[in-house]
């Protein structure tokens, strides 16, 4: 799917600007994957019987879910982009993965679902943190 991304970076008349594409794109590739990841992790949890338990779980699916889909959609969005809303937004989204990743981990041991959405947060989260690097500043 980062093909089809980078095809639409490519088709757009104005780019990027300035920004490195592929590392746009792979942030946009694993903000709606990490989406995708954390509503279905929210509703298998939600058909556990132990569901009263995981509701930390699934509330921070769906804040990551939230944060996933706004930053997914702003960094599709090209033409007169306000960087400094982008980076906000970027910083929002790699705290709600780096939190959801958290949580999840805590449950990975006893739900498989809960340790592929981890794994899916991780990775949105470091593409938010080298998108951030190529926009350049600080990015704990």
């Amino acid at each position: 799917m980062t093909n089809n991304v980078l095809s639409m970076i490519d088709a757009h008349p104005q780019g990027v600007g300035g920004l490195d594409r592929a590392k746009v794109a792979e942030c946009i590739q694993t903000c709606f994957e990490c989406a995708q990841t954390c509503t279905a992790c929210a509703d298998a949890c939600l058909s556990e019987d132990m569901a009263a338990e995981l509701t930390a779980c699934i509330r921070t699916n769906l804040d990551c879910v939230d944060a996933c889909v706004a930053t997914g959609k702003i960094l599709s969005r090209h033409r007169g982009r306000d960087e400094q809303v982008t980076r906000v937004m970027v910083e929002a989204c790699r705290a709600a993965c780096r939190a959801c990743a958290g949580e999840c981990a805590g449950h990975a041991s006893m739900h498989k679902h809960c340790e592929v959405c981890a794994e899916a947060c991780h990775r949105c989260e470091q593409a938010c943190t080298d998108l951030l690097s190529a926009l350049g500043g600080d990015t704990p």
